[in-house]
């Protein structure tokens, strides 16, 4: 075989190997027996020098390139896809990491549900002092309202604001009132026979109002505590509904986990799209291999044209 012939059959192992890297990019069968198919073909006119060696050019010239570089388009095009999908994922990584740093957790929420409740049961029995004595002493712990403030956007109920106001109701000559609170004689009297000894059930809000429920121990008592008004009545817990309090799931790490699958789902696009081969390409590839392996193929070989010609024009198109 004289330069020219060797020269062929090198640049014919050299396309052979591109469409073997973008057979195993693409994980497609009929791509991977075209590049068998091919191989086979490159075989031939290696192992017969009497072959026409011009006839394995033209079949690279014609098909082989073409097709390799219609599947180089279609993996850049998606890449394209990919790196807006990618894109997406960080602006996601980089909210979750901004929301991470003022999230609150259930397990916040559930310790200091203990303290918030020592603090009230303080500021109850201080408030007893107070009335009793008939001092102008402050009587409610530091930092009382501290809790509401903190977790109320997350982690409190949203209620309508007709039961914020229905359990705001009293008879006026019912209470103990002083310039710092106002609560129910009854349940002042309850809570001195219990030893103003409760425990935080749930967090009601509607819109910027805010109501705390706490039970008295050991009973089925339940008492409202509203900190904008250091108002305390006792409330009917059967009017409140319970099925959603207290949330283990603040509204952030709802926020975040939902972020966190969202991102999941695009890395499995990803996984998708990065090998996607448009329908009707896949389809001219499996007509290209019957005819790759027709017997007659290499005497017929100048017929290449049409489906050569088809590969062709979908480089030119948009439909990928």
């Amino acid at each position: 075989m004289d330069d020219a012939g060797k020269a062929i059959l090198n640049e014919s192992n050299r396309i052979i190997s591109k469409l073997q890297l973008l057979s195993v990019f693409f994980g497609d069968d009929i791509i991977y027996k075209i590049y068998l198919r091919s191989q086979v073909i490159h075989q031939l006119f290696a192992d017969n020098p009497e072959l026409d060696i011009n006839k394995l050019q033209l079949f690279h010239l014609q098909y082989s390139q073409s097709l390799i570089d219609l599947l180089v388009k279609i993996k850049k095009n998606n890449e394209k896809s990919i790196l807006i999908l990618l894109d997406e994922i960080q602006l996601n990584k980089d909210l979750i990491a901004k929301i991470r740093e003022s999230v609150l957790t259930f397990e916040q929420y559930r310790l200091d549900q203990q303290r918030q409740a020592l603090k009230i049961n303080t500021s109850l029995r201080k408030l007893f002092q107070v009335l009793s004595d008939d001092t102008t002493e402050y009587p409610f712990a530091k930092n009382v309202n501290a809790f509401s403030e903190r977790y109320s956007p997350d982690f409190y109920a949203e209620v309508s604001p007709g039961l914020i106001t229905e359990l705001e109701q009293y008879t006026p000559a019912d209470v103990y009132k002083n310039a710092y609170a106002v609560i129910q004689r009854k349940l002042m009297g309850v809570l001195c026979k219990y030893d103003f000894r409760s425990s935080f059930v749930c967090g009601l809000k509607a819109g910027d109002r805010i109501a705390e429920v706490y039970r008295l121990n050991d009973t089925d008592r339940y008492f409202v505590y509203f900190p904008a008004k250091g108002l305390f009545l006792f409330c009917d817990i059967t009017k409140i509904d319970q099925r959603g309090v207290p949330v283990e799931l603040s509204k952030k790490e709802t926020f975040i986990r939902e972020l966190t699958d969202k991102n999941d789902q695009l890395n499995s696009s990803i996984n998708i799209i990065k090998t996607t081969i448009p329908a009707d390409i896949k389809n001219l590839l499996a007509d290209n291999y019957k005819k790759l392996n027709d017997i007659n193929f290499l005497q017929n070989i100048s017929d290449v044209d049409v489906q050569a010609n088809i590969l062709k024009s979908m480089l030119n198109t948009d439909m990928m």
